[in-house]
């Protein structure tokens, strides 16, 4: 099995997908305290409390990795962020390239928001890895098409080193479901209601789903249905004493994280872990695609 290692791997929905694909993943690191405390609860090896950006290849290479797997933080590309490449979180993107090319890793694999593709920052780091000497495959997936119930739109940035550029993304855009996949088309009844409340980013959205189609996009925000919430058009329906929030639990089974995942932390925390994380379903898609090709 490859040896991986999963840079900024929260509570391991990037680790736990590929571990599916059938990697092996060698070590983890991430500077969140709480997020690796969960991490270290549900796999065999520990992941490390550690500022990315101070470490060093040398410390990768021991582990003898063949990949290298990672999501920088997204907040300052993301919709759902401030947008801000100054903040210095987008900075993150490049010590993540920077040290994937000094480590000379075989592959890599980086995941962020979509919107990353407007950013300032992911010029840079293509540049970087060019001059390394690999050769890109830059794709979005969908991953209610991969595996996920959710309608969760994400790019994947994979290179191979010393190899061509594209040649992953016949596998990775042909291997997609022709049709999205729903909650109640992964989870059946699991949930016991139809219909729940998603918090809209502003009330001109609807907030409102129903099970029997993908749930919008999991964020680390998850509150109750307010006090004389509008019906909106496009909600699900408009009984609300058919409709309630969801629990920490559920939203982390949309994120396909399996239910005997063990998740100990404030509320706040894990909401925030779980809307960090990679679908771990997604994540073994794009595991699988590139075992494929390797």
């Amino acid at each position: 099995m490859p040896a991986v290692i999963d840079l900024f791997c929260g509570c391991g929905g990037l680790s736990l997908g590929f571990e599916k694909a059938g990697f092996q993943i060698a070590a983890a690191f991430d500077i969140w305290e709480k997020a690796v405390k969960v991490y270290n609860q549900n796999f065999s090896h520990r992941a490390e409390v550690k500022d990315i950006s101070i470490l060093t290849s040398e410390e990768l290479r021991t582990f003898q990795p063949e990949v290298i797997i990672g999501g920088p933080p997204c907040q300052d590309y993301s919709s759902a962020g401030q947008r801000d490449e100054t903040k210095g979180r987008a900075d993150l993107t490049l010590v993540y390239a920077k040290l994937v090319c000094e480590t000379q890793v075989k592959w890599f694999v980086m995941e962020n928001v979509d919107r990353i593709q407007k950013s300032e920052t992911l010029p840079k780091a293509i540049e970087t890895f060019k001059k390394a000497g690999y050769g890109l495959t830059q794709v979005v997936l969908d991953a209610s098409k991969c595996g996920t119930p959710q309608k969760r739109k994400r790019f994947f940035l994979i290179g191979e080193h010393n190899g061509k550029d594209n040649k992953l993304e016949e596998n990775l855009l042909g291997m997609q479901a022709k049709k999205s996949m729903t909650i109640r088309d992964y989870l059946g009844d699991e949930f016991g209601t139809d219909f729940y409340y998603r918090h809209p980013r502003s009330y001109a959205r609807r907030g409102i789903f129903s099970i029997d189609e993908p749930s919008p996009t999991v964020r680390g925000v998850n509150r109750p249905i307010p006090a004389g919430y509008q019906i909106h058009p496009g909600d699900a329906t408009e009984d609300i004493t058919k409709v309630r929030s969801l629990t920490t639990q559920e939203r982390a089974r949309i994120q396909t994280f399996p239910s005997d995942f063990v998740f100990q932390g404030s509320k706040t925390d894990l909401e925030q872990m779980i809307g960090n994380a990679v679908p771990v379903e997604l994540a073994a898609y794009v595991g699988r695609c590139l075992l494929k090709y390797m």
